[in-house]
């Protein structure tokens, strides 16, 4: 990794937390990081949890778990003390670094961390992966998954062959986390290797996140989720900004309402990226030109079997139990609904294959009833599925009534289409990236 990693000069700035810090410094710091890992009684061959927010602390003890050959176990910070005791006990690190202060406050998305490293047991890695991570669980319970070192520079130099990504010289400004796969490799470890500055802003907020594209004179890409470009679209710019070259969004498709607002306000592309914790970066449409299609990325194949998107997958992704009906012979099946065009092989996302219901032997597709509520005057955001019949959970702008999106829905949805029951909530449950929760479970305890 350090191959990849640690190119270019001593000199160079790889981050801007919002002071530099530049590649001497942080080869300096993982040094020390390392030695500290190793006291706690970290082994090669072992693994270190990292229970820390986005912070220079975090990137530093990630570098220093690679560099002693040991396994890093990525953990949101903001999970429970519940859901990480029972990550710890199934993945048995040797060593667990948390956070014993932070400083800066809850919208911070880089904290100043003062970090514990502490001992967790003797046991080496429970799988010869260089990182483990939790899938987002927007459907369900997360799965476990891991990525090998060489699957992940894979990734990193798939993104160098990408048009449309970040060029060297050039800046990110980073909004997912850097624990999820988007942050980690298509923010840090695509931007340490290609000489791209990666400048968080300071704070999560539209303002903060204009701030940092100004804040110099370099071209900036805004690397975020569909959360953060309605976060944009609603913000009105104090001046011109010529340094915004795109914003690229990973996760779910941006409604067109939405894209069609950030495009008006910032003249931009707005670009598109499909991926899965599994294998990172599966295709991408940076330029816009085929919403809501992608282009498979470079070394990437997807087919189409009985209507589910099936990825090439060398080996199974997946660390202990779990579906074997997940991945065979050198395919991820995805769960993904969607077409490859014969000719072109522009792939579409048609949503999850269990969005397909019959109502009253008519059959259904809840991601089209989604796409039309989420496309109504007032909605913020919305999602449909089926629970005892067509339920719809949407978070409305505080002008919205029950009886208005009846109504509304009411013109554009055929009475078999047209959901059941109607959730109006001031805000919808999301996951830990940013995607909107699925879990017909989860959405009615939001809604009660």
């Amino acid at each position: 990794m350090d191959d990849i990693l640690f190119t270019g000069r001593p000199t160079d700035v790889c981050l801007r937390l919002p002071e530099p810090v530049d590649k001497g410094t942080l080869h300096r710091l993982v040094g020390a990081a390392q030695a500290r890992l190793a006291e706690a009684g970290l082994r090669p061959g072992g693994a270190v949890a990292l229970r820390l927010p986005p912070s220079l602390a975090y990137v530093v003890n990630l570098l220093a778990t690679w560099r002693s050959g040991a396994q890093a176990i990525l953990l949101d910070h903001r999970l429970t003390d519940h859901e990480v005791d029972r990550a710890l006990h199934r993945l048995t690190p040797q060593v667990v670094v948390a956070p014993v202060r932070t400083g800066g406050g809850a919208l911070r998305v880089f904290v100043d961390v003062t970090e514990g490293v502490t001992a967790f047991s003797d046991r080496p890695a429970g799988s010869p992966h260089a990182v483990v991570q939790l899938s987002s669980g927007s459907t369900g319970p997360s799965k476990v998954i891991g990525r090998t070192a060489e699957d992940l520079v894979a990734e990193v130099h798939r993104y160098t062959r990408i048009d449309g990504v970040a060029l060297p010289g050039e800046r990110i400004v980073l909004l997912p986390s850097m624990v999820h796969v988007l942050g980690l490799v298509g923010g840090l470890l695509y931007g340490m290797h290609a000489g791209v500055e990666l400048c968080p802003p300071q704070r999560l907020s539209g303002d903060a996140i204009l701030a940092a594209v100004a804040a110099q004179d370099s071209p900036a890409t805004v690397l975020g989720v569909p959360f953060h470009i309605g976060l944009l679209a609603s913000t009105t710019p104090s001046g011109p900004l010529p340094q915004l070259k795109r914003m690229t969004t990973g996760g779910e498709l941006v409604p067109a309402a939405v894209a069609r607002a950030f495009t008006d306000r910032y003249g931009v592309p707005l670009g598109n990226m499909y991926g899965m914790t599994e294998v990172g970066v599966i295709g991408t449409d940076l330029y816009g030109r085929h919403r809501p299609a992608i282009a498979p990325a470079p070394g990437i194949r997807v087919r189409e079997s009985a209507g589910e998107l099936w990825v090439s997958c060398p080996a199974s992704p997946y660390v202990g139990l779990t579906d074997p009906t997940r991945w065979a012979d050198g395919w991820l099946h995805t769960r993904d609904a969607g077409t490859v065009d014969p000719e072109s092989g522009l792939v579409t996302i048609k949503g999850r294959l269990d969005s397909q219901v019959s109502v009253g032997g008519m059959k259904v597709d809840l991601t089209e009833v989604e796409a039309t509520v989420a496309e109504l005057p007032g909605v913020s955001a919305a999602v449909v599925v089926w629970d005892d019949g067509i339920t719809a959970y949407v978070q409305g702008d505080g002008t919205l009534t029950e009886d208005t999106l009846d109504t509304l829905l009411g013109e554009r949805l055929a009475g078999y289409k047209r959901p059941r029951t109607l959730h109006l909530l001031g805000q919808l449950p999301r996951t830990t990236t940013g995607k909107l929760v699925r879990s017909a479970t989860a959405l009615r305890e939001a809604a009660s």
